[in-house]
């Protein structure tokens, strides 16, 4: 505040004779003033300012004028400063009120952490966000230390609570000597050697007899439900030490008494032996490797880490000893903290003393030592981070090591107690020199604050459990410290408006992306709210994808702040989460403000680079409405819209020729799609061009490959843009069907040219107009019209319809002759649609395509229908001899549908039923008595005509009849002997003579065989089982097999019916059927 006082106060020192000049001119000067205040980078968001320097020109201001020698009008001096002060004074409260706000964060923020610039050269330090220290050795620098980081880190929050404390159970007896926690319990060690479990509320919960004298270490296993404690034993032998380490299975109990039980002890060791001297046990720590392998750590008062490993409950065990350097018999360096750090395969075991931090690679055989500093830290001050850090306190700082040496350092001064680590939070407890009390600090160190600050007792343990920290004191007392939720520590912050503290919180916490755009939109409020738009807006940049953009728009669009508006609308295009309304609005913005620069720079900065990152139908219509078709044109272009790129060329600038280079270019599939949408444009203007590209498209060099046409666009699918253009409709698919013969689409294509060949109104272009290349139609009436409007329009007409009637029956000649080429000889299915040739037929009076059709078909019935329906006699007998012979696969029937129309007809056609008989009597075709009875209808015929016919057919009847006589007689003598013989055979004995065998011709012997067909056969000469005549049983099978493929014929009614049908005579052939039996014999 005081640096941009002293700024304003030189500044108006500097200018004020220049001010003094400026304010005695007229009023076009305080434009310049302003631009002069301006361009000393004071810009200013106080409106009050604004309104008093151009309201001084509306004022009315009383001047005493005095005139001088020179007749100038002067101002009083007095005058001269009220003006002066009216403008200036208004500008500095405009301009201290925007510094203010800025001063005021930055000294929040400093407040907080100090100035960033800051820097540590005299104590060797980096500068930085975390204060590193240099490797060098820290004794020379530690006052410099002392006195530049004291104040790093001194804001104070309360970001965490005490949820409840109180005393612990009288139930845990002695003193407490070590504590653990895990599984939702908290383990205590006491000194009568026993161990005690409290539960969440802080109540006894289980107790057993660990040791017999004390515990002075224990740890709760994570993975398995394990404790593992070093304590004291009575002694087995004055020379061997009751130090002893023992591991409990707390899921096994073991019942010490009849009413108490005690975990299951699967291990005891014996810390101290003969290779491994006693010595004060100073700390202790267990690494749960590959279960059930443990790796444990023991530090001594004489500088030695005791380790063993391997599965203590089985006795499988490797012991050894790691020494630290340095360490003499006279001077004990005791080990007074411990951790491990597991990284990939590798294992390090971190050794703390008073003198020295150190480091053992365990991989290495033996494990490697390594001095990370000189300088350790005493008991209980070593603790490792969620990152396997180990953390060392001293008086002075914090420090943090790695695996190469130490890392960053953190100034919190005072002796440091107690340390621990919980949910990246810093656990200290410090003296307090000036009051002799210890404080309980939580630090965030990511955020460089104190989250929490408790002054308590003398505090003998620290652990974390249930999500809390707990702090156990020595009078037995505890208190448990929880974290407050987020929504919490964000309110007390948002109360003080320290928003970037907010921000930099949900960030460390790792809050989803909501929490902390919702942190950043109250900051960008709160900006606001002040009039600071451009910081305002770059607090909502950061919200996009979590912030609904409609809510920044809106506040924008209200304050017309359109510059900070269309930055915003450009970030959110950059994100790719732009709608079609952001991308509309933007390039209004930029049309508005007619920034082509900052338009093709949106438009154009990812040339060559990807997608668009906004929506392009958009940019391409807002664009086009603007009138700048050139951006339209490429933003169409660099997305492959080519449908809009064209309704550019074409709808807006008509420019056919470079559409049609431009579709040219194309691929073939897009240029197919982009065709069928504006192909009935160019065919209207570019019809010929527009075919040949049509023609390349469908084809490619008249490929004739039935698997590759399949992958070309089909003509059919471009058949829609030729609506109002027949003739170059015909044009195209002639033009196909001449290259490609085998087309997948021939059968549609035929059918097309079927429809323009034979379609008698058929639009035609005017003469006039066709001379000039222009493929405009017209219809007869319209082409009449014309005409008669000069002085020859009845000659000109009557040419006219003498070119239209030629050209019709030039396309009906195509039409028969594509009925021919599509249905060859040999080919069963015609290359296209039968039934919709018909119909064009029948609609167009195309005779000679109908006739063609129905005899193809063999609808010869329809065909002589069609002669009957003209009239023509000749054409039908002609006809009916090429159609109804039956040798040649004609039609029989077709004299008789012959012969019933010239007894219908009603006219004397005595010569045409003549030759109609001859060919019914040559095939038999009728009986006579429906011949008679067909003729009789026509009034006009004689008998006559039918005489020679009735005598030729009556004298072959009586013939007939006389044969079926005799026949009749012959087949009566043959049953009546039939049935004598079958009645001898029932009522008289055979007698068998013959003497030889008929198989062998042998003499007949006994036993012999004989059948009543006089038949006789050695027994041995007959097949076994045989019942039947071997000479007479081929015989009777093939008549017993006649009459059972008789009776199985009977249920055939098909067959029946097309021997009906098929005889000329069908009374004689169920007369058949009855004289065999088949049909009057009945079935179940």
């Amino acid at each position: 505040m005081r640096v941009s006082l002293l700024q304003s106060d030189l500044f108006v020192s500097i200018h004020r004779s220049f001010l003094h000049k400026i304010l005695d001119y007229e009023d076009e000067f305080f434009a310049a003033l302003m631009l002069i205040l301006e361009g000393h980078s004071l810009r200013t968001t106080y409106a009050l300012f604004a309104e008093s320097l151009y309201g001084l020109r509306r004022n009315s201001v009383r001047l005493r004028l005095r005139k001088g020698s020179s007749k100038e009008v002067q101002r009083s001096g007095l005058e001269k400063c009220q003006r002066v002060l009216s403008v200036v004074l208004q500008y500095f409260i405009s301009k201290l009120h925007g510094i203010y706000n800025k001063e005021r964060e930055a000294m929040l923020w400093e407040s907080l952490w100090g100035s960033e610039d800051q820097g540590f050269d005299e104590a060797n330090f980096f500068t930085g966000e975390e204060t590193v220290v240099s490797r060098g050795d820290s004794g020379n620098h530690e006052l410099s230390l002392r006195v530049q980081l004291a104040t790093r880190i001194k804001k104070k929050f309360e970001f965490f609570e005490e949820k409840y404390g109180g005393k612990i159970p009288e139930d845990v007896t002695g003193e407490i000597q070590c504590c653990s926690s895990g599984r939702g319990k908290v383990v205590i060690g006491s000194s009568d050697g026993s161990v005690s479990f409290l539960d969440r509320g802080i109540k006894f919960d289980s107790g057993f007899q660990a040791h017999s004298s004390s515990v002075l270490f224990l740890q709760h296993l994570k993975q398995r439900n394990f404790l593992v404690t070093v304590g004291e034993d009575e002694q087995i032998s004055p020379q061997q030490s009751g130090m002893c380490l023992k591991v409990f299975d707390l899921d096994k109990a073991q019942e010490e008494s009849t009413s108490s039980s005690a975990p299951e002890c699967i291990g005891i060791l014996r810390i101290f032996t003969n290779q491994f001297p006693e010595a004060k046990i100073t700390s202790f720590l267990v690494l749960e490797e590959v279960p059930p392998i443990l790796l444990i750590a023991i530090g001594l008062d004489n500088g030695c880490v005791y380790c063993v490993k391997g599965d203590i409950a089985r006795e499988r065990i490797t012991r050894f000893k790691l020494q630290v350097d340095g360490v003499s018999d006279k001077r004990k360096t005791p080990i007074t903290g411990l951790g491990f750090r597991l990284d990939g395969l590798s294992l390090l075991l971190f050794a703390v003393t008073p003198d020295s931090v150190n480091s053992f690679a365990m991989q290495a055989q033996p494990p490697r030592l390594q001095t990370l500093d000189h300088i350790g830290s005493s008991v209980n001050t070593v603790t490792m981070s969620d990152r396997s850090e180990l953390i060392v306190g001293r008086p002075e700082a914090v420090y943090f090591y790695e695996v190469d040496g130490r890392g960053p350092c953190w100034a919190f001064e005072g002796e440091k107690k107690f340390m621990g680590w919980f949910r990246g939070y810093l656990l200290c407890v410090i003296a307090d020199p000036k009051t002799g009390t210890n404080v309980f600090n939580v630090y965030d160190l990511r955020n460089r604050l104190i989250a929490y600050s408790l002054v308590v007792d003398k505090v003998s343990n620290m652990l974390c459990e249930w999500g809390n920290v707990i702090l156990i004191t020595a009078d037995k007392s505890l208190l448990c410290v929880a974290e407050k939720d987020m929504e919490s520590k964000l309110d007390m912050l948002f109360k003080k408006n320290l928003y970037t503290v907010a921000i930099n919180l949900v960030q460390s916490q790792h809050a989803d992306a909501s929490a902390t755009a919702n942190v950043m939109r109250k900051y960008g409020d709160h900006l606001y709210g002040k009039q600071d738009y451009d910081e305002a807006m770059s607090q909502y940049i950061n919200t996009i994808g979590h912030l609904e953009p409609s809510f920044v728009i809106q506040k924008f669009l209200d304050a017309q702040r359109i510059y900070n508006l269309t930055n915003y609308l450009e970030k959110l295009h950059e994100k790719g989460l732009a709608s079609k309304d952001h991308t509309t609005l933007l390039l209004n913005c930029y049309t508005k403000l007619k920034d082509v620069e900052k338009l093709n720079t949106f438009i154009r900065k990812e040339d060559g680079i990807g997608e668009l990152k906004f929506d392009v139908e958009t940019a391409i219509r807002v664009c086009r409405a603007a009138n700048y078709h050139e951006h339209a044109m490429y933003v169409a272009k660099k997305a492959g819209k080519h449908e809009w790129y064209l309704k550019i060329l074409l709808e807006d600038l008509g420019n056919y020729d470079e559409a049609l280079q431009y579709i040219s270019s194309l691929e073939p599939s897009q240029a197919g799609v982009t065709i069928k949408e504006y192909g009935k444009i160019l065919i209207e203007h570019k019809p010929k061009e527009a075919i040949d590209i049509l023609m390349r498209l469908c084809t490619e060099q008249g490929t004739s490959n039935g698997v590759y046409l399949s992958m070309l666009p089909s003509p059919v699918d471009f058949i829609n843009v030729f609506v109002q253009h027949p003739h170059s409709l015909m044009d195209f698919l002639e033009r196909y069907a001449e290259i490609v013969k085998d087309s997948p689409a021939q059968a549609e294509i035929n059918n097309t040219l079927l429809e323009l060949y034979l379609s008698k109104d058929l639009n035609f272009p005017s003469i006039s107009l066709s001379e000039n290349g222009v493929d405009q139609n017209f219809t007869d009436q319209s082409v009449a019209a014309a005409m008669s409007k000069t002085g020859s329009g009845k000659k000109k007409i009557a040419d006219s319809n003498d070119t239209i009637e030629k050209d019709c029956v030039e396309r009906q000649q195509k039409g028969l002759e594509l009925l021919k080429l599509g249905w060859p000889s040999d080919q069963e299915q015609p290359l296209y649609d039968v039934d919709l040739a018909i119909i064009l037929c029948e609609m167009n009076s195309f005779n000679e395509g109908l006739l063609y059709l129905y005899e193809k078909m063999k609808l010869y019935k329809e065909v002589i229908a069609c002669y009957m329906q003209n009239h023509d006699h000749e054409g039908l007998i002609a006809c009916c001899k090429k159609l109804g012979d039956s040798g040649k696969g004609g039609d029989p029937s077709l004299w008789a549908d012959l012969l019933k129309y010239f007894g219908e007809i009603g006219e004397d056609c005595t010569k045409e039923v003549k030759e109609v008989l001859t060919y019914i009597e040559r095939d038999d075709i009728l009986p006579p008595i429906i011949v008679l009875q067909t003729l009789a209808k026509n009034p006009c015929l004689t008998l006559s005509v039918v005489k020679d016919y009735i005598a030729r057919k009556l004298e072959q009847e009586s013939k007939i009849i006389e044969e079926d006589r005799r026949a009749f007689e012959k087949y009566q003598e043959t049953t009546k002997n039939m049935r004598k013989e079958i009645e001898d055979l029932r009522t008289n004995a055979r007698i068998f003579q013959l003497s030889k065998c008929t198989a062998c011709t042998f003499t007949l012997d006994i036993p012999a065989v004989h059948f009543m067909c006089m038949h006789s056969f050695h027994q041995r000469c007959l097949g076994d089982n045989e019942t039947e005549c071997p000479e007479c049983a081929p015989e009777y099978r093939s008549v017993v097999e006649r009459k059972r493929s008789l009776e199985q014929n009977s249920k055939d009614q098909a067959l029946f019916f097309q021997q009906v049908k098929s005889s000329k005579d069908g009374f004689s052939v169920i007369a058949e059927y009855f004289g065999k039996g088949i049909i009057s014999k009945t079935s179940d």
